[in-house]
């Protein structure tokens, strides 16, 4: 297990480390300012914080010595004349998904947006490139529009581990893209997908993953928790395949793990639905599969099973060797060390939590 934890929240950035047997703070950073994401680039230990000040806009800032310094960059900026659609002037809003390069490319980062467009550095986050392929795409004028929020956003960036050239984007509403060229060009990948709340459910457009995750071992099992369910595609996005539960919890729900060695294996974290996005019958739980999809067993001990109005946003999960963490619209910080059998409790006092990564 990775022994610190990056915590987005509601009102600032904070850290834990895991220290004989128990999870101590260890940083705390812009009090009172909503931290998005929260993100570690594994190649050089730099620490980001994607800030969303509101009425003042989004912020970004990065750290090289683990917090105890922050140094702001100037964030990625939609150039003068673009519109989101005729007479809507394109901005930044939101931050929603960072990503490294790989080994390959060691100073490219990624970082998706709302309004839907999707950014580059070359040089560490020193300056950033609007990918005008994706902006530019047919699909996007027509064939993308907003889900919880006003405007369509890229919340997952999935580079592959042995070919940093191939990179997969999960858009909300728009579904899943793939490029092949490092970002030169795009293809759809929304084959097998529903999306009940389409006027045509067959549009090659317009569906909502709510995050996509690549399986560590295997790159080509690719796993998303979606507003219509739970997906799974073991050919790289050609096909997907609805793996949820039907008449059972694991179907509507924001956030997905994968299991490091397992692509079989996968962990969500289950709602009501659409209309009511909280704890299904007031009761928390965390579902997991060992099977690809084909079963789920609901993970309950430790968790509160009363009068629970806890929500798991779509980075609020994550998962490193046994270990899992996730952090809840109502401040609750939840760890397991045994796979999400038992649950602990680190803190119940936090802001909401946007996001949480396992770090070194």
């Amino acid at each position: 297990m990775k022994s610190t934890v990056l915590i987005g929240t509601r009102k600032g950035f904070i850290a834990y480390e895991y220290k004989n047997e128990t999870w101590e703070l260890i940083n705390s950073s812009f009090h009172g300012i909503p931290v998005s994401i929260a993100f570690a680039d594994e190649r050089n230990g730099t620490w980001w914080a994607a800030l969303d000040h509101g009425h003042w806009g989004v912020k970004l800032h990065r750290s090289k010595d683990r917090g105890k310094s922050w140094e702001e960059i100037v964030a990625p900026a939609y150039t003068e004349g673009l519109e989101i659609k005729p007479g809507v002037k394109a901005s930044t809003k939101y931050i929603w998904a960072m990503a490294h390069g790989g080994k390959d490319y060691p100073n490219r980062l990624w970082i998706g947006t709302d309004p839907g467009g999707l950014f580059k550095s070359e040089d560490g986050g020193d300056t950033w490139q609007l990918n005008e392929s994706l902006w530019n795409h047919p699909t996007r004028p027509n064939g993308w529009f907003g889900g919880g929020r006003d405007n369509p956003g890229i919340h997952s960036i999935v580079v592959d581990p042995d070919d940093h050239d191939r990179i997969f984007i999960a858009i909300s509403c728009a579904g899943v893209f793939e490029s092949k060229d490092g970002g030169e060009s795009w293809i759809i990948r929304n084959k097998g997908m529903k999306a009940e709340f389409l006027p045509n459910p067959d549009a090659e457009t317009g569906y909502d993953p709510h995050i996509l995750v690549a399986a560590p071992s295997n790159h080509e099992v690719l796993w998303q928790q979606n507003h219509c369910g739970i997906y799974r595609s073991v050919d790289g996005g050609h096909q997907w395949d609805e793996v949820d539960q039907k008449g059972g919890p694991a179907y509507f729900g924001f956030a997905i793990a994968v299991d490091e060695k397992n692509p079989d294996s996968a962990w969500v974290a289950p709602a009501i639905g659409d209309e009511n996005r909280i704890a299904i019958d007031g009761a928390l739980c965390i579902c997991r599969t060992e099977d690809g999809g084909k079963t789920w067993k609901a993970l309950r001990n430790g968790l509160p099973q009363e009068n629970s109005y806890d929500l798991v946003y779509r980075h609020a999960l994550a998962v490193s060797g046994n270990a899992l963490i996730f952090g809840t619209t109502t401040g609750n910080l939840f760890f397991s060390n045994n796979r999400g059998d038992d649950w602990k409790v680190i803190s119940n006092y936090l802001p909401m939590v946007h996001s949480v990564q396992f770090v070194d």
